[in-house]
């Protein structure tokens, strides 16, 4: 299938690595300008140096926390100053503190508010007026199986990408008009340097290994294992490219069934 990607403008953000940047090199194969997103700029910019050397593509690395107020804008400036507009915007971030409600702070949740939900509405309200003047315009928030089925000790996590579906599905319903597409996928336990880490947090508290807190965590999938990152990059750039131009408002799960709800 012909996904109609050659040459669009997209902006994909946390892509350093992981699920973003799965993503980012999923839409440089496709033939997209690609801007990628990371918090230490000599990442970022040799992840961009490998990307495009792999790909042949353009693309370009973009430093910044977007969990701070004025970092979105900026990269939306950044990347529409370099490929001269933008027709996809993938909204992804990393994961904020783990705990229990007895052992976080105010802090804590403000900050994960600003990471896993206003990181989202400012990327979005700042790339608006470029997306209207595409003629295939789509965005695609990243969340998490969390927001069907919680998961434990993530607590600032489950609760707060929830408010970014119900941010998705307005969306969706208020641009439509407009020929914009929103849609956002839940992935699952994915290979992730993320997971790696959450997994480590785990084998501590419990007193086992990583590779036990991981066939564990595995085997609640009916697959078995746990997601590759190409997997989730697959369904995003489905999600985004002009072959998926009359679905907008899904929020697909990417989780291998871990999710045991009907819905």
């Amino acid at each position: 299938m012909d996904l109609r990607l050659k040459d669009k403008r997209a902006l994909v953000t946390s892509s350093s690595r992981g699920l973003g940047y799965a993503a980012a090199l999923a839409l440089a194969k496709e033939g997209c300008q690609v801007a990628i997103n990371g918090r230490d700029e000599m990442k970022i910019k040799l992840a961009a140096e490998k990307l495009s050397k792999e790909t042949g593509t353009q693309v370009i690395g973009l430093a910044g926390d977007v969990s701070l107020p004025d970092v979105p804008e900026k990269m939306i400036q950044q990347t529409v100053e370099a490929f001269g507009g933008l027709d996809i915007l993938i909204t992804n971030a990393g994961g904020p503190t783990p705990g229990s409600i007895d052992s976080l702070d105010e802090a804590d949740w403000q900050k994960g508010i600003d990471l896993c939900l206003m990181s989202h509405v400012r990327l979005i309200k700042s790339a608006l007026p470029y997306l209207r003047k595409s003629d295939s315009a789509s965005i695609l928030t990243v969340t998490s199986l969390s927001v069907k089925q919680p998961i434990a000790n993530l607590l600032i996590s489950n609760s707060v990408r929830t408010a970014t579906i119900g941010l998705t599905k307005s969306l969706a319903l208020e641009l439509g008009k407009e020929g914009i597409r929103v849609n956002s996928i839940l992935p699952g336990w994915t290979e992730t340097e993320r997971v790696t880490e959450l997994m480590t947090d785990r084998a501590k508290k419990n007193n086992s290994t990583v590779e036990e807190e991981a066939k564990r965590q595995a085997a609640e999938s009916p697959f078995g294992r746990m997601a590759k990152p190409e997997e989730f990059a697959n369904a995003a750039v489905f999600l985004v490219s002009p072959a998926a131009s009359y679905i907008t408002g899904v929020m697909l799960s990417v989780d291998g069934g871990t999710v045991k709800g009907i819905y």
